[in-house]
């Protein structure tokens, strides 16, 4: 059996779809270096029709937009420990165990007055789905979403965020 024999309109015919496909390669290399020469804001209505790029992350990230959902956190010296956030999550990612203080603890930012204590306020953000139904429903709104959005660890237990910061002896003070 004799090996096939390569004819030239063979050839020509790779040599024009190789022109075509480096030809498109470098349309497509010329349109993603523009962005980035320009550094366009993201309020800007060209921002993302300008071809793709590929970021230097972490160096270079892309902006944030306002009302995005991100990392949870909570400022615990404004929560009354109402619960209506656990209530209101649908992946029950959020721990909250309370006791009753003998006294009033103060009064929150918004004039509530604080009646429990917050003996664990936990939320897990590998189980958060990031929908934002916590947020909607704090009376004290203590509970927001940041603007970070980068949750890499090397542990997965360390997606396990605790605010509450009392002390087990404190526990058994405030009973």
């Amino acid at each position: 059996m004799s090996s096939p024999q390569y004819t030239s309109p063979t050839l020509l015919n790779s040599l024009r779809t190789l022109g075509k496909s480096l030809h498109l390669a470098w349309q497509h290399l010329y349109k993603s270096l523009g962005p980035r020469l320009r550094k366009l804001p993201i309020t800007d209505s060209t921002y993302f029709r300008t071809g793709p790029t590929t970021l230097q992350y972490p160096r270079e990230q892309l902006p944030v937009p306002t009302r995005g959902r991100y990392r949870l956190h909570n400022d615990i010296d404004d929560c009354i420990v109402c619960d209506k956030c656990a209530q209101a999550c649908p992946v029950d990612c959020i721990e909250i165990e309370a006791i009753k203080a003998p006294s009033p603890l103060g009064q929150t930012s918004n004039g509530m007055t604080k009646r429990l204590a917050a003996t664990r306020f936990d939320i897990d953000l590998a189980k958060c789905c990031f929908c934002g139904l916590c947020t909607t429903v704090c009376p004290t709104q203590c509970l927001t979403m940041t603007p970070e959005y980068d949750y890499s660890v090397f542990d997965w237990a360390e997606h396990k965020v605790h605010f509450a910061a009392m002390a087990p002896e404190e526990h058994t003070a405030h009973k």
